[in-house]
């Protein structure tokens, strides 16, 4: 006679079962994803490629207002996650008889920044990214300031003052947010906020210029925006 397994006995066994699929299937899985993406990290090269970009709220300043900047940068792309960083520019002010000194403050100049963004997107290989970085920065220039002839309130010739070529320098850094989108090809557009703090700033004799190259006017702290035009290499 055959003996037959009791009905509860095979429901208790069926219910083990599924237990064990839920709790092993999943973890399964995981260690795939896992395998995969550390395969997947294997086979991306180093270096990914190189980037030209350039700014065009500089030159938009320029042409509205006294001061601006033209700017390009080459990015390095390290595994789509690191971007070591150069950027150099050119800035320069034609600042005339400020409403309130009177004085005309005038420089032309280049100046450099380096540094390191990191992507901040968790899915690297994409073709758009959200970037966080850091720069360190530093121009050299020359600065003509000059106030106007004023007539002196006791013997009424004209009296003014200012100095020429006057050599001066700026060290700053900054901390910079930013996106980056693929238009089309090679084609990306970006912007990216910047927090500016100087570190050293060479005085002239007679007080702090006006504007610093790369910079902007002159104070502790500064915020700023960049609009680029972005291009793959």
């Amino acid at each position: 006679m055959t003996r037959r397994t009791p009905i509860s006995t095979s429901i208790s066994r069926l219910a083990i079962s599924l237990l064990l699929l839920v709790v092993l299937l999943p973890a399964a899985a995981q260690q795939h994803q896992k395998a995969m993406s550390a395969a997947e990290a294997d086979t991306v090269p180093l270096l990914r490629g190189f980037a030209l970009s350039f700014d065009l709220v500089g030159p938009a300043q320029l042409m509205l207002s006294d001061h601006g900047e033209y700017e390009g940068a080459l990015r390095v792309n390290l595994r789509d996650k690191w971007f070591p960083i150069v950027e150099l520019g050119y800035g320069r002010a034609n600042h005339e008889n400020d409403e309130v000194t009177g004085i005309t403050y005038k420089t032309a100049a280049p100046y450099l920044r380096v540094g390191m963004d990191w992507n901040l997107i968790k899915k690297k290989h994409g073709p758009n990214r959200i970037f966080g970085g850091f720069r360190y920065a530093f121009t050299s220039y020359k600065a003509d300031i000059i106030r106007q002839d004023l007539p002196d309130p006791v013997w009424q010739w004209e009296t003014g003052f200012g100095i020429e070529g006057e050599r001066c320098s700026q060290h700053w850094l900054e901390a910079v947010f930013g996106i980056d989108a693929k238009i089309a090809g090679p084609i990306h557009l970006g912007w990216n906020v910047r927090y500016k703090k100087r570190v050293h700033h060479s005085k002239t004799d007679i007080g702090q210029t006006w504007y610093i190259p790369g910079y902007g006017i002159y104070g502790d702290t500064r915020l700023a925006a960049n609009f680029n035009i972005i291009i793959d290499l």
